[in-house]
């Protein structure tokens, strides 16, 4: 059997009643969801940048060591270098031993100088590395705060919503599916959620915009759909509105 009018308004404003409820006890919640999933990417985020930083410290200090163990060998090859000195029989001899021994000489002070350095960017690294801990274990603490705080209030409103979202899924199939578009887009591009509204004070509760005497008596007399002229919201008198809250309650 076909749907009056009437019907159809009061299954979309019975849905609406619904749906406000539920937006009504989202909004208890507030940003927390949103603060937690932030302070989540944060934590991952400074967990990350703290394993780079101490794999790239790890790697300086293997450098450090490879530095030091190049330092040795070129030192036990300038030993060896200075005992080849006193066999030698010629100056060509003694000219090629002695530059090897300069170039070992070299190379000392080149890896002695890279040390420094590494040393230098150790300390700058360790103290970035110490802070992004501290930070961490910031992050760490108010994200342990705010997932007790959603989860106390969603503990509270959580059967609410449950049975309210069971109400609004028995309700939609009362309604027919080119409303239930029409309704849903207007719902998703209101930023209060409201997609059928009621006349207040001879004007639209949605826009506050007024409405003509004319279109209030269209809409009393519940024979077709009338949406607003202004924005789009669909129209119900206050008579209706008030049967479909009680309906609901």
């Amino acid at each position: 059997m076909e749907q009056t009018v009437e019907q159809k308004l009061k299954a979309l404003y019975e849905l609406q009643t619904i749906h406000t409820k539920i937006d009504k006890i989202r909004q208890i919640r507030g940003e927390l969801p949103m603060e937690v999933a932030d302070l989540e990417d944060d934590v991952a985020g400074l967990e990350t940048r703290i394993q780079k930083i101490k794999s790239e410290l790890d790697d300086l200090e293997d450098d450090i060591v490879t530095r030091k163990n190049l330092i040795k060998e070129a030192q036990a090859n300038i030993k060896k270098y200075e005992t080849q000195l006193n066999e030698v029989k010629n100056n060509r001899e003694y000219d090629a031993i002695s530059k090897e021994i300069e170039i070992q000489g070299l190379d000392i002070q080149v890896s002695e100088k890279k040390i420094r350095e590494y040393g230098f960017e150790i300390t700058s690294k360790t103290q970035v590395y110490e802070k992004a801990l501290a930070d961490l274990e910031a992050r760490k603490s108010d994200l342990e705060a705010k997932k007790d705080e959603l989860g106390t209030i969603t503990a509270e409103t959580e059967k609410d919503e449950s049975e309210l979202t069971a109400q609004a899924e028995k309700a939609i199939p009362n309604i027919e599916e080119r409303l239930l578009v029409a309704y849903n887009r207007l719902r998703q591009n209101a930023k209060n959620g409201l997609a059928v509204v009621t006349i207040s004070r001879d004007s639209c509760s949605g826009c506050f915009n007024q409405i003509p005497p004319q279109r209030q008596s269209d809409i009393r007399q519940r024979k077709k759909i009338i949406v607003c002229e202004h924005c789009g919201r669909i129209l119900i008198d206050e008579v209706m509105a008030l049967e479909a809250e009680t309906a609901t309650a």
